[in-house]
């Protein structure tokens, strides 16, 4: 990696993104599940095009869903949502304005291409659930974490999302993945090693 961007940078609910995060981060265009362009940092990028690959190997097809987004666009979802749904079911499924991982460029909602269908939406993605127990197996190779797996709700702050992957290196992503720690365990352990 030869840039400064923070893979191991915590942004939930008790870490706002800080906008100085955007002076070491390059983030490059790329291609979503629908065509539309959207952006991913650089690193994330390119191991998300090694993951696609090796898992088509595998018969698992991968595509982009939701990468990058700027706190106008989390603030435009937020929007949508309280305005269709209400304020509580908005607060329980959107991730608060600057509290987005994916303000950070290093966390990809994947789609699962099956038979030439798409499954995006939540019902769809848990119903796959074997399709991602085996790709969940690979991240950490890539330098891919679950960022939000089952049993760590309390920790992560979000239910689990097996469709959720977050860019951290491939040394953290191994550790991580060996010791079924989360980010904020990760972090909070290196904090207190040093």
């Amino acid at each position: 990696m030869d840039n400064n961007t923070d893979y191991l940078v915590v942004v939930n609910k008790d870490n706002l993104i800080d906008e100085s995060y955007y002076n070491n981060v390059e983030l490059v265009d790329c291609i979503d599940v629908f065509n539309k362009p959207t952006k991913l940092e650089k690193e994330t990028y390119k191991a998300f095009l090694a993951l696609r690959a090796f898992l088509k190997t595998k018969g698992i097809n991968i595509e982009l869903d939701s990468c990058y987004r700027s706190i106008e666009k989390q603030q435009q979802i937020m929007d949508e949502f309280i305005a269709k749904y209400g304020l509580e079911y908005a607060k329980e499924k959107v991730a608060p304005v600057r509290s987005s991982e994916h303000h950070t460029g290093l966390a990809i909602d994947l789609a699962v291409l099956e038979s030439d269908l798409t499954y995006l939406n939540s019902d769809d993605l848990y119903i796959h659930e074997p399709i991602f127990r085996e790709m969940h197996k690979y991240l950490s190779q890539f330098g891919f974490i679950l960022r939000y797996p089952k049993d760590k709700e309390n920790i992560t702050g979000y239910k689990y999302e097996p469709w959720h992957i977050r860019y951290v290196g491939i040394e953290p992503a191994e550790y991580m993945y060996e010791n079924d720690l989360t980010l904020e365990e990760y972090v909070l352990i290196n904090k207190k090693t040093k």
